[in-house]
């Protein structure tokens, strides 16, 4: 068995960012654009999501190739056993939302039972809608649940990792790293949005912006792995100062406005390239002070993953209710309280009694222990 310590901190630090998408995803019923969006920049929690991913994939796993303690099938089993449990449940939960929404934004009256089977079973499998399969119309490779962009990504990263990335050494990884932050900068500073909110289509902007977002961050996060070396003292902390400097990075608002939009890619390339690697640092090297902290962080890691694929059809509901009554935020205040509780709750419901019960099913009759 691996006796490596567990980092319990950027578990809760995954907990964290996942609350902040949500918070996100509420004040998209208000925005009319990035340019205006409240916590702005909270679609950056993605790439923080992918070097956290990839850190903890090196940390777990780089060891255990070559010794017979791992093969590149048995590496995919776990890691589908792992991740697709939830994304099955937020497409059969995505299906319901929205198809009961009943927001005038989209006409769901003109979408069929067949169609809408058809989308669940994309969405469930992970095949990103085509123009006849995507049901709200607005070009999303998972239109019932839009956050399931960043798991076909997810996939695209593991798979480039058991195949080629780990075999790299060291250097050549840092090479890798290199070229792709260079590739994201210039995508995130000379491209045409200034901001790098994409890869939830499969157009030709949106896909390559994605690609770069995976390829860097999961990447940097890999090697993040193969250099840390935990000191011998823990950071006083850690936790409260990297969730407040996560929270602020991520509602800080848009810089330069729709004249000046590379000052906005700066900002990003900054966060993704220097502040997150630097804040999955601090989180490694700290250490949970105190039995609340600790419950925090168990509780925030357990819930982050279902909280990000079953927080958004609640925001199907919410949305409807605010456009169809053409609300203000303050006016919506208690639905937005209810979205953000609601969605605690059903990812906690899903967490213990479908998705830990399903992966230690799956686990015991399909991956190998070791």
């Amino acid at each position: 068995m691996n006796s490596k310590p567990h980092y319990l901190l950027l578990d809760g630090l995954r907990g964290v960012a996942a609350l902040v998408v949500l918070c996100f995803h509420i004040f998209e019923a208000f925005a009319t654009s990035h340019l205006d969006q409240r916590i702005n920049h909270g679609y950056l929690a993605v790439d923080f999501f992918f070097i956290l991913s990839g850190f903890v994939v090196g940390y777990a796993y780089d060891e255990r190739w070559g010794k017979g303690r791992m093969s590149t099938w048995e590496f995919f089993k776990r890691r589908i056993i792992r991740l697709h449990p939830m994304v099955v449940m937020g497409a059969l939960i995505g299906g319901v939302m929205f198809y009961t929404q009943r927001c005038d934004v989209w006409d769901v009256s003109a979408v069929g039972i067949g169609s809408l089977f058809i989308a669940i079973l994309m969405n469930a499998l992970l095949i990103p809608a085509s123009v006849g399969t995507e049901v709200r119309g607005l070009g999303e490779m998972f239109p019932l649940n839009g956050p399931s962009w960043s798991l076909f990504f997810e996939y695209i990263g593991n798979i480039l990792y058991a195949l080629f990335i780990r075999r790299l050494p060291t250097w050549a990884l840092s090479v890798l790293v290199g070229i792709a932050g260079a590739g994201l900068a210039v995508f995130a500073i000379f491209g045409p949005l200034g901001d790098i909110c994409v890869g939830y289509s499969l157009t030709g902007t949106e896909f390559t912006g994605g690609s770069l977002r995976l390829l860097f961050s999961f990447s940097a996060g890999l090697l993040l792995s193969r250099l840390f070396k935990q000191p011998a003292a823990n950071l006083r902390g850690a936790f409260w100062i990297c969730s407040v400097l996560l929270v602020v990075l991520l509602a800080v608002p848009r810089i330069g406005g729709a004249h000046h939009l590379w000052m906005n890619g700066i900002y990003d390339t900054l966060c993704c390239v220097a502040l997150f690697p630097l804040i999955v640092y601090l989180g490694a090297w700290g250490r949970a002070a105190g039995k609340f902290t600790s419950r925090l962080c168990k509780f925030l890691g357990e819930i982050s993953y279902p909280l990000y694929l079953v927080h958004y059809p609640f925001i199907y509901l919410y949305y409807a209710w605010v456009k169809n009554h053409g609300l203000t935020f303050s006016q919506s205040l208690p639905g937005a309280a209810a979205t953000v509780v609601g969605s605690i709750a059903l990812a906690w419901l899903c967490l213990k009694f479908y998705d830990l019960p399903i992966r230690k099913y799956l686990g015991t009759k399909f991956a190998r222990k070791r």
